[in-house]
């Protein structure tokens, strides 16, 4: 007799207790991250091993792999781009399969005509220097048609985590006792070796590559040993260059047993006023069902918002409830919100965008592109 199918979907009790803890729980770099898992789920290091395999196999989990806090290694934004609609498609598959420094692409539309609606495609860009981001913008509009863009780089963070499963289970107003931590977004500058052993330890795990010790062979393919490679991991993450050791789950997509972890994908726009932009945020970030919250300054396009943040939910009145309430608290909390509005996600894509200068020219050279031109003025 055939071995029984392991489980896969994510409402399975054991898995979702993995989930719990693998999406955005285990922060920093760890020598066993698997274990990790195990000992915050209280699930054996076999079974979340042959778990995760198993819901990688299947598409539940798109990827499994060590974070990084790229805007610790390249500058980065959130880009709005103005593209004529027939172009929208054609500008949204260039950007997720031909620039590898685009990261998140999204579709947005708003619920009415409003400052920035004819912004519909939104992307995320990391270039590293001494690269431009600017020239690299200036490229993909050349190739994609875009009319305009606007960059939208954060000023600080405010949140930043994924826990799908966990949130799915969260009522409106469900926060932290603490506002959220401020985050800076100065850029940490590294030795070609330190690169070495960064581009070995983001690397997604393939099924097959899941096992309780995980670095030896990335370690290997730096040119270094295990304790090198470790401790140099070790002193990047003392310096807040490394994420989360994270499973990413498929929450846009239909997964093959017919569920979605998500449905609705918001980024919710406020006005504060000039002063009480790190506050605000820090209020909006203490929220559970926020994933990302940020200081970015939207300028006269956007109504001048300057505090943005992402929100996920399998209900679109769940969502609004639950940004009714963040809307509730900066009221109690004194903060007056001069303008706010939600753009609604579309189709989504997500990959890593690549932050290594040495990527960055060789992909220029793939092009065509003298690197030279893609510096800044």
């Amino acid at each position: 007799m055939s071995a029984p199918a392991v489980p896969t979907h994510i409402d399975d009790p054991v898995n979702a207790q993995i989930l719990a803890v693998s999406e955005d729980k285990v922060q920093g770099f760890h020598r066993s991250p698997l274990q990790a898992i195990a000992d915050a789920s209280g699930v054996d290091l076999d079974t979340v091993i042959a778990r995760i395999r198993a819901m990688l196999e299947a598409g539940t989990i798109r990827r499994v792999r060590q974070t990084l806090l790229a805007t610790s290694l390249a500058p980065g934004a959130l880009v709005a781009w103005r593209i004529p609609q027939d172009r929208v498609k054609d500008a949204f598959d260039f950007m997720f399969t031909q620039d590898p420094f685009s990261g998140h692409v999204v579709t947005r539309t708003t619920d009415q005509e409003t400052p920035g609606s004819e912004y519909r495609l939104w992307t995320t860009v990391k270039v590293p220097h001494p690269f431009d981001m600017d020239a690299h913008c200036r490229y993909l509009m050349a190739q994609t048609g875009a009319t305009a863009y606007k960059l939208l780089p954060a000023k600080n963070l405010f949140t930043l985590g994924v826990g799908h499963v966990r949130r799915r289970t969260i009522e409106p107003g469900d926060k932290t006792d603490e506002p959220g931590r401020v985050q800076d977004t100065l850029v940490v500058e590294l030795t070609e070796r330190e690169w070495r052993v960064i581009v070995a330890l983001k690397r997604e795990f393939a099924p097959d590559e899941l096992q309780a010790e995980l670095w030896a062979p990335r370690a290997a393919e730096a040119g270094e040993t295990i304790e090198d490679f470790c401790a140099i991991a070790e002193s990047l993450n003392e310096r807040r260059v490394i994420g989360r050791f994270s499973t990413f789950l498929e929450h846009v997509k239909q997964h093959v047993d017919g569920t979605r972890v998500t449905r609705y994908n918001a980024l919710f726009h406020w006005r504060v006023p000039g002063g009480m932009e790190v506050r605000a945020g820090r209020e909006v970030g203490r929220f559970h069902c926020m994933t990302h919250a940020y200081w970015r300054e939207g300028g006269p396009e956007f109504a001048d918002v300057n505090i943005m943040g992402v929100s996920h939910g399998t209900e679109k009145e769940r969502v609004l409830a639950h940004k009714a309430a963040i809307d509730a608290h900066l009221e109690a909390e004194g903060i007056p919100v001069g303008y706010t509005n939600v753009f609604w996600g579309g189709r989504s894509e997500i990959k890593p965008s690549e932050i290594s200068p040495i990527a960055y020219r060789a992909w220029c050279e793939s092009r065509g592109i003298d690197p030279a031109t893609m510096t800044a003025a």
